[in-house]
């Protein structure tokens, strides 16, 4: 079997085994993603990445146990600092950065002996769900490169998917780790809001954001998981004083009999494809197999989640864009003369188009006249969305809906329909605005052939119900082994 399809704890073990090298490991997929051209990397990071696999095997020939990921390469999104490479958020704005200092949850994989290849694309300082707004370029889906991988972190789950990085790092702001694991056919999980430091991450919109795995399945997730989960005192949101342990689920005991709600709504959406309401539903059959209970629940609010994440994400946005303006670091514009040149000249060509809306539509709801009519009043729709999640989860243990309306879209769409593109993230957007964990994972294929995703939502902190659960629903199907075919991975288009 091609190296490059084994999940991470597969390949720590073979690492552990001695049947291949980190080194070994480490060019596999550096030479896989110099071939493939997909567009999921941003960077590639050879010489730091062979010199920590060299150090790490040290310790690994010592006998010494790290974890069960040491050795393993490792794919970051580009909006979460390194000291390797540079980190951009693909934007033009931070083009050459480098930081000085690692994340919380870099460090935390380096301490694990994880060995970081390279930086992924993704939508400008993560505002989009299609990885078309970079100033890298457009990333393109392996399972059709006529097609996006989704977005913000579709870089991450492109390099997945097409084989390039055994796992990734990503970020959810509004579904943007599990939208691109519906569209490319990978597990991954949004952790509980304050449960994975953000220190280090470059915010989008700070009461939303959150770092979380992409990987081949829950198994991986959940290893991931728990390294990156560890308190950190540099992250005032942080609500989580230890990391967390999934001892039982890693061994493959069931943790308790479940009980999954389906919203009634949830389904009755026109815009929702007979293909992806089809598969999310025999996946519910699958679980009832299972033993579990499947109920029918109410889950109001629905059509409230786009237009209020849209209000306090981008005025968030606008306060956390505020930062780049050509002085302390990044880019500065050459033409400036003024001051206020180097303000707006700086910020008008260091930003892309999509943030620009956002941030113009933020400083509108921001402002003194409409502050009361859109800002504050979404503030109190996302308290009774928030309430809505709580009540229906008191009659069961998770909330099982699509991942997404439709499989993924052709490339160029969101450029003539945006708003139809933002409309994507309706089964996703309101996990972020209620701060519960929410999980992707693969539940078939469209008509079309492509990947179709299911996703799990549960309770504050039982990420690991979540991925229990989706672990259940692994052993008995084989969707998540399913790789892009085989002409993808050698494509040069």
């Amino acid at each position: 079997m091609d190296i490059r399809d084994l999940t991470a704890i597969e390949l720590g073990e073979s690492i552990k085994d001695k049947k291949i090298s980190s080194a070994e490991a480490v060019k596999a997929f550096l030479k896989a993603a110099e071939k493939t051209k997909t567009g999921a990397y941003t960077e590639l990071l050879e010489n730091s990445a062979l010199k920590a696999a060299a150090a790490v095997q040290k310790k690994i020939d010592k006998g010494e146990f790290l974890s069960p990921l040491a050795g393993v390469p490792v794919a970051i999104k580009d909006n979460i600092s390194t000291t390797e490479g540079t980190t951009t958020a693909a934007s033009k704005i931070l083009g050459g950065f480098r930081s000085p200092f690692d994340a919380h949850v870099t460090e935390k994989l380096k301490e694990a002996g994880a060995v970081i290849i390279g930086r992924t694309n993704m939508d400008e300082f993560a505002m989009g769900n299609t990885t078309e707004n970079s100033c890298y370029g457009v990333t393109k889906n392996p399972w059709d490169m006529d097609r996006v991988p989704g977005g913000s972190s579709g870089g991450s789950a492109a390099a997945v998917a097409a084989g390039l990085a055994p796992y990734a790092l990503g970020s959810d702001t509004g579904g943007s780790i599990r939208q691109p694991c519906g569209f490319c056919n990978l597990t991954g999980i949004k952790p509980t809001y304050g449960s994975v430091s953000r220190f280090g991450l470059a915010a989008h919109a700070s009461s939303l954001d959150q770092i979380g795995p992409i990987a081949l399945d829950a198994r991986d997730c959940a290893v991931i998981l728990s390294i990156i989960s560890e308190k950190d005192e540099r992250d005032s949101t942080m609500s989580r004083e230890e990391p967390f342990i999934f001892c039982d689920i890693l061994h493959g005991k069931e943790t308790k009999k479940l009980t999954i709600g389906l919203p009634k709504n949830y389904f009755a959406l026109p815009e929702l494809s007979p293909d992806v309401k089809a598969r999310v539903l025999e996946a519910a059959e699958t679980f009832k197999k299972l033993g579990v209970k499947i109920k029918e629940i109410d889950l109001p609010l629905l059509e409230y989640a786009i237009p209020t994440y849209l209000v306090i994400s981008c005025a968030e946005a606008a306060s956390n864009m505020a930062r780049y303006d050509g002085i302390k670091y990044g880019y500065r514009s050459p033409d400036a003369k003024t001051l206020e040149e180097v303000y707006s000249k700086t910020r008008g060509e260091g930003f892309g188009d999509e943030v620009k809306r956002r941030v113009l539509f933020g400083y509108f709801v921001l402002s003194s006249e409409r502050i009361d009519e859109y800002y504050r009043k979404a503030l109190r729709v996302r308290g009774m969305i928030k309430r809505a999640y709580d009540k229906a989860l008191e009659s069961c243990d998770l909330i099982l809906c699509p991942v997404t309306p439709d499989t993924a879209y052709p490339i160029g769409r969101q450029t003539e329909d945006p708003v139809e593109i933002y409309n994507g993230d309706i089964y996703t957007a309101s996990v972020n605005l209620t701060g519960l964990p929410g999980a992707a994972a693969p539940c078939g294929f469209g008509d079309d052939g492509m990947p179709i995703g299911m996703q799990l939502i549960g309770k504050a902190f039982d990420d690991g119900l979540i991925l229990d659960a989706i672990m259940r629903f692994q052993r008995v199907t084989d969707y998540h082994k399913m790789r892009p075919p085989a002409t993808t991975k050698e494509v040069s288009r």
